[in-house]
């Protein structure tokens, strides 16, 4: 059992599992997760069972839970759920798989279940990224090897994006921050991957005009003119529409000089010709590419 007894201040606390002091503190006031012990001059000192409760906490927000929601969890005595949910690691993969086996199935109820219980336990940034977005690469995949039929895809694509679409225009922004033009490259319909971007973006506060798919050049031109655009994003999966994707981001880099530009989508990221050109504008893979393209960029 863990000892009570009290051992590290908060310094070596954040040392030790890597959280702010100041975020420590505020989920004390707010949660009243821990009672530090106070020693003899009133500093705050905490126990292994502190340590224990606090790793716990830390390893569900890493995993995409909300603090509110790992807080309701430990209160529940959710240690059971725990072990049945998570036994083969992170739930939301388990989640992700379970939810295209019912699109591919065409069971909407089940998989609008399984999405209402992945929204219950997670972050929206957890579900959209890491279980809608892992579950579109999947479909892709399975596309491409002929595994599934054009009927499955075209299903599995509707329903995403019914559901992305519907959490971008709840999203509140912020007058105060860039403004985004979203557009797929010359000759894509895959949208998804683009879509998912873009609500990155929102939920950063970006005000985010998205276009999809086929968008002339004229028009677009015309649109990032008329909401004085400071930032452009585009996305290319299929590789034989690279090179035209290429040509527009020229154009547009000579058209508007001040534009900010970023390119994201299987053939950008199996760009190997001229890659050291495109290095700045290319977003990556993951939500850490996309903060540190974002870093770059503002």
């Amino acid at each position: 059992m863990a000892s009570k007894e009290g051992k590290y201040n908060i310094k070596a606390i954040s040392k030790m599992l890597g959280i702010q002091a100041g975020t420590l503190r505020a989920w004390e006031r707010r949660y009243q997760i821990i009672e530090p012990v106070r020693n003899k001059a009133g500093h705050r000192l905490y126990s292994d069972e502190h340590v224990a409760i606090l790793r716990w906490l830390i390893d569900k927000v890493n995993k995409g839970f909300t603090i509110g929601q790992a807080v309701d969890l430990m209160e529940k005595g959710s240690i059971a759920v725990e072990s049945n949910n998570f036994q083969g690691g992170d739930y939301s993969v388990q989640l992700s798989d379970e939810i295209l086996k019912a699109l591919l199935s065409f069971q909407e109820n089940k998989a609008n279940q399984l999405l209402n219980e992945a929204f219950s336990l997670f972050s929206v940034d957890k579900v959209t990224i890491d279980i809608l977005g892992a579950l579109m690469v999947k479909v892709g995949h399975m596309w491409e090897s002929n595994q599934i039929t054009v009927a499955h895809e075209h299903f599995v694509t509707s329903f995403l994006r019914t559901k992305i679409g519907t959490i971008f225009h709840n999203i509140p922004i912020n007058g105060m921050m860039p403004k985004v033009v979203a557009v797929c490259a010359p000759n894509e319909t895959h949208e998804l991957g683009l879509l998912i971007f873009t609500l990155f973006l929102r939920r950063k506060g970006f005000e985010v005009i998205y276009l999809g798919a086929g968008i002339p050049k004229e028009d677009l031109e015309v649109v990032i003119k008329e909401v004085e655009a400071d930032i452009f994003v585009t996305s290319c999966t299929l590789e034989p529409n690279l090179s035209e994707a290429l040509s527009l981001i020229s154009h547009l880099n000579q058209v508007f000089p001040k534009l900010k530009i970023g390119a994201g989508g299987f053939a950008f990221d199996h760009l190997i010709e001229g890659r050291t050109d495109y290095q700045n504008i290319l977003v990556g893979k993951t939500k850490q590419d996309w903060e540190q393209w974002l870093k770059n960029v503002v």
